[in-house]
């Protein structure tokens, strides 16, 4: 069992990237149908407002501490998880396992032809990679009916889903189980990375935990996403006042 931390009413795993790696592959092989999420404040924020969001994050097989507030939030409660394990920087390490082992990946979402585009990223790092299909479609309930078929007759192992949160984890929750995939998980902007269409911060400032200023300075519309961030850090203050006394 992984130990988790509870920030904000929203479980988190205190994993390494290391170890949620060989978890996800222990998912993979172990039968059945999972899901992960990949946890920053915005989605604290959010399920607070909406408890069924909340519900499908806490009952995802693994909860990743994707986003530094969670990291220095989990410190300030004394329960510290070792280190942020972004989606960003796990999904191409997931490819490269994927390739090994025979593995085949769905890419879901994202604007037309970026999750294509991303599947050619990834297949030239890794030749033996097994993209069993892309498709960008849409989150919406109704066009469910021409996505679900797709997933069903390419059989993955691996659905990633890139319609930003929480669109996407309630996709998940809904579709799981009729897409009978090993293993699901929400990928956010990863495939606007992966091809290209956006750039990720720079190393230096992911080690020092502000890749979120440079998204906001690549996309100054997301100021109002934001604003979740001042709100959660007084929030996370409060609840250790809370305990303290």
């Amino acid at each position: 069992m992984i130990d988790t931390v509870e920030i904000l009413g929203v479980r988190v795993h205190r994993i390494t990237m290391g170890e949620a790696l060989n978890e996800i592959a222990r998912l993979v092989e172990s039968g059945g149908e999972h899901y992960v999420v990949t946890v920053n404040p915005e989605f604290v924020m959010t399920a607070r407002r909406w408890p069924g969001f909340r519900r499908v994050l806490n009952a995802a097989d693994l909860s990743l501490p994707d986003g530094i507030g969670l990291v220095l939030a989990s410190r300030f409660l004394g329960m510290p998880v070792p280190e942020r394990v972004a989606g960003s920087d796990l999904v191409p390490r997931l490819a490269g396992i994927a390739a090994e082992r025979g593995w085949g990946l769905f890419l879901l979402g994202a604007a037309p032809g970026v999750a294509d585009r991303a599947a050619d990223a990834l297949r030239s790092r890794f030749p033996r990679l097994r993209i069993a299909g892309t498709f960008a479609g849409s989150p919406r309930p109704e066009h469910e009916g021409e996505i679900l078929p797709l997933i069903q007759e390419a059989k993955p192992e691996i659905l990633l889903v890139a319609y930003g949160a929480p669109a996407q984890e309630m996709w998940i929750a809904r579709n799981l189980p009729r897409v009978h995939v090993p293993l699901a998980m929400g990928v956010g902007g990863v495939f606007d990375f992966l091809a290209g269409e956006k750039k990720r911060a720079p190393m230096w400032a992911r080690r020092i935990g502000v890749e979120w200023l440079f998204r906001l300075a690549q996309e100054p519309r997301r100021w109002r996403r934001q604003l979740a961030l001042p709100r959660f850090a007084l929030l996370v203050a409060m609840e250790w006042m809370r305990r303290k006394h």
